[in-house]
């Protein structure tokens, strides 16, 4: 896929556009989005995403559009994940309502800069060392597990948050203001410069993010090895976030099986990654060296079937699950509260006392 200067160049106009549309339109002026705010603009930055994939259908064929999508479509999906994180952060933090979308913001931008620094990476070791798929495609199946065991051990519970080495740093060597400064970063009291717990939250979403992108990444190299793709998809799915983390906030307990669904994901990315490095293979004590394609390697739409296929099930499982356990909830409401009527309308008789007997004395 030979992508043009002027292509990088449009790609990155788009971004700095939206993260643009996004401070003036949305953090300038602090505010809690409703509902169907959050609704509309999470819509239009989905649309934008699936309008630049046709672009690169058009452009580039068919081939690196379905890639385009099949990577978008991984990333948005494992984008859930960080924000029961992003959650966790933004309430250890006790980040004001109004204030979140700039703390999510910044944080997401932050994320967008270091994931462009890993891609870069990845791309250079994969165009070098084939084998590295071996070590991607473990990694990926490792994770799976890793989220299915998630599931099964804590379905219901909520870690908390700890501090990640990074801002643990930060607050040991800059002084952070015990409250909140209105919406600043940075509060200068007393010829003192100090920052304020909102800037120590923006550095704690942009470096957990890097957690994610150590999963995400390899799992779209795995799908597509075209560096403009694996940062669009990348670039597109955070930008969505901001809005998503509002619109879902309170749906996010509702997908009770989504640790499975993702590792469904991962696992059958991680299998391809290894299928892929046997057909890539260069090293001495693996078939002789020689490429081995016993095993064949899904196609790109196969994996794009599979990806929206498990996302569906996953999401349709979960909502049949939560509706289950409200009518079993409201069933066991009605009985007890049946219960306690029918005691109520229970005539009171008042407890006999004994006779006693009069002494033969």
């Amino acid at each position: 896929m030979e992508v043009h200067a002027l292509g990088w160049i449009v790609l990155i106009a788009i971004i700095v556009v939206m993260i643009t549309v996004d401070i003036v339109g949305h953090v300038k002026d602090p505010h809690a989005p409703t509902m169907k705010e959050a609704a509309w603009w999470s819509v239009a930055y989905v649309a934008m995403a699936i309008v630049f994939g046709f672009i690169v259908w058009a452009v580039y064929g068919g081939q690196y559009g379905t890639e385009y999508f099949a990577g978008y479509v991984t990333e948005k999906s494992l984008s859930v994940d960080n924000l029961f994180v992003f959650v966790i952060i933004i309430a250890a933090f006790k980040i004001p309502r109004k204030y979140q979308q700039e703390v999510l913001l910044a944080g997401i931008v932050i994320a967008i800069v270091l994931r462009g620094i890993f891609i870069a990476l990845g791309a250079a070791v994969i165009a070098n060392f084939s084998w590295v798929f071996y070590i991607f495609g473990a990694f990926l199946i490792w994770t799976a597990i890793s989220q299915a065991r998630q599931g099964v051990e804590d379905p219901d519970e909520h870690e908390e948050y700890e501090e990640n080495g990074f801002v643990r740093l930060v607050r040991r060597f800059v002084p952070v203001t015990p409250g909140f400064v209105g919406g600043k970063l940075i509060h200068r009291h007393h010829g003192r410069t100090m920052i304020t717990p909102m800037l120590l939250a923006i550095l704690a979403i942009g470096s957990a993010d890097l957690l994610f992108a150590v999963d995400s990444i390899p799992a779209i190299f795995g799908l597509t090895q075209e560096p403009y793709l694996v940062f669009a998809a990348n670039a597109f799915s955070l930008l969505g976030l901001r809005q998503l983390y509002f619109l879902i906030d309170g749906l996010l307990d509702k997908l009770v099986y989504l640790h499975y669904g993702l590792a469904a994901i991962l696992g059958f990315i991680g299998l391809k990654l290894v299928v892929h490095a046997f057909h890539k293979n260069e090293l001495s004590f693996i078939n002789g060296g020689e490429h081995w394609t016993a095993i064949p390697e899904p196609s790109i739409l196969a994996s794009l079937a599979w990806i929206v296929g498990v996302l569906v099930i996953t999401v349709v499982a979960s909502l049949r699950k939560n509706k289950r356990d409200a009518r079993i909830a409201a069933a066991e409401e009605s009985i007890r509260r049946r219960g306690e009527s029918e005691e109520d309308r229970r005539p009171h008789i008042p407890p006999v006392e004994p006779v006693e007997r009069a002494s033969e004395d």
